[in-house]
C-alpha cells in the first residue's frame, strides 16, 4: 500500500487516473485480492475512488471540496497549537526536533518519499502534544484526506525548502512559548499546497 499511496502523493498518478488492476498486480507482486484490499483502504484515506464499472481512481478534488478541506484542517490545526501546553517538555521537543532533522536531509537530497513521509511524523508529532488525543486523531484523518493535495507544493525545491523554514519556526516558537507565533504559522502553513493543486488540476477537476 505504501508504494501506491506514494505514487499518488507524489504526483506520479493524477487526479481521475484509473488504476489499472493487471498492470499493479503485476508491478507488486500481489493477487487482485490484495490490491483490492489495498483500493479499500486507500479509499478509506480519501485518496482513492471506486466507480462501479469502472474501478478505481486517484480521487479528483473539486474546487469548492478543496476549500472546505482546507477551511476544517485550518480550524482544527490552529485549534491543537492553541491548546500545547508550555513548556513543552524536554524529550518531546528533542523528539520533535530528530523528526525535523530527517527532513532536513529529505530535503537536502531531493528525496522525495523520506520527504513525504519525515513531514508526517513532523505534524503528527506536533499536534499530539495538544494532549487532545480525539483532536489529534481528527487532524491526522483530515491530513490524510488531503494527500493527493498537499505534495504538489513540493514538487519545487524552493517549496520544500520553504516547508522545511517554517517547520524549524514552529520549533523556535514552542521554544520560546510564543503561542501567537506557532498559531500563526500552523495557519500560513496550509495555502501553498492548496493554491498549487488548484493551479495544477483546476481545470481538470471542476
Amino acid at each position: 500500500m505504501a508504494a501506491l499511496e506514494e505514487d499518488i502523493v507524489l504526483g506520479k498518478l493524477h487526479p481521475r487516473e484509473r488504476l489499472i488492476e493487471e498492470e499493479l498486480c503485476e508491478r507488486f507482486g500481489v493477487t487482485r485480492h490484495i490490491l483490492r484490499l489495498v483500493f479499500a483502504e486507500l479509499s478509506r484515506m480519501g485518496i482513492v475512488e471506486r466507480i462501479p464499472n469502472r474501478g478505481a481512481l486517484v480521487r479528483a478534488f473539486s474546487s469548492k471540496d478543496v476549500e472546505q478541506l482546507y477551511s476544517l484542517r485550518e480550524m482544527l490545526e490552529t485549534s491543537a497549537a492553541a491548546q500545547i501546553a508550555f513548556p513543552v517538555s524536554d524529550a518531546d521537543l528533542e523528539e520533535l526536533k530528530q523528526i525535523q532533522s530527517r527532513h532536513d536531509e529529505a530535503v537536502a537530497q531531493d528525496d522525495l518519499v523520506l520527504l513525504f513521509r519525515s513531514n508526517q511524523r513532523f505534524h503528527s508529532k506536533l499536534f499530539s502534544l495538544c494532549g487532545n488525543e480525539f483532536l489529534a486523531e481528527a487532524i491526522e484523518t483530515y491530513a490524510q484526506r488531503a494527500h493527493g493535495i498537499r505534495f504538489h507544493v513540493l514538487v519545487g525545491p524552493d517549496q520544500r525548502r520553504r516547508a522545511r523554514d517554517e517547520h524549524h519556526l514552529m520549533i523556535d516558537a514552542i521554544v520560546r512559548q510564543d503561542r501567537g507565533a506557532l498559531i500563526k504559522l500552523c495557519r500560513n502553513h496550509l495555502p501553498a499546497s492548496k493554491n498549487a493543486y488548484l493551479r495544477t488540476f483546476g481545470t481538470l477537476i471542476d
